[in-house]
């Protein structure tokens, strides 16, 4: 099981950026899949969900109207568009894979790529 991150970097106040996460190994289409973000002394948060087939999203707060979340079963890969980048946003950015059946969590996790927004 592999979930690989790429497309993060530095980006000046106002950029933007696409986040990718290629999936292998697991049952893609079947996950409802995440991003979630941890700056320096802070606690990981959800930034961004959408369901197994795409029918449903939800976002947190901090980023509705900037970042939009969206997913290729196809090719078994999930995306994170952030426009409207500001330096809060700075953060490792992780992608999360979860199936849950029968109430267990059958879940994997990115190994994270940087974002960093700065002048």
């Amino acid at each position: 099981v592999q979930l690989l991150e790429s497309g993060g970097g530095l980006v000046k106040p106002g950029g933007s950026l696409r986040l990718s996460c290629a999936a292998s190994g697991f049952t893609f289409s079947s996950y409802a899949m995440s991003w979630y973000r941890q700056a320096p002394g802070k606690e990981r948060e959800l930034v961004a969900r959408i369901t197994s087939i795409g029918g449903s999203t939800n976002y947190a707060n901090s980023v509705r109207g900037r970042f939009t979340i969206s997913r290729d079963n196809a090719k078994d890969t999930v995306y994170l568009q952030m426009n409207s980048l500001k330096p809060e946003d700075t953060a490792v950015y992780y992608c999360y894979a979860q199936y849950r059946v029968r109430s267990v969590d059958y879940d994997y996790w990115g190994q994270g790529t940087q974002v960093t927004v700065s002048s």
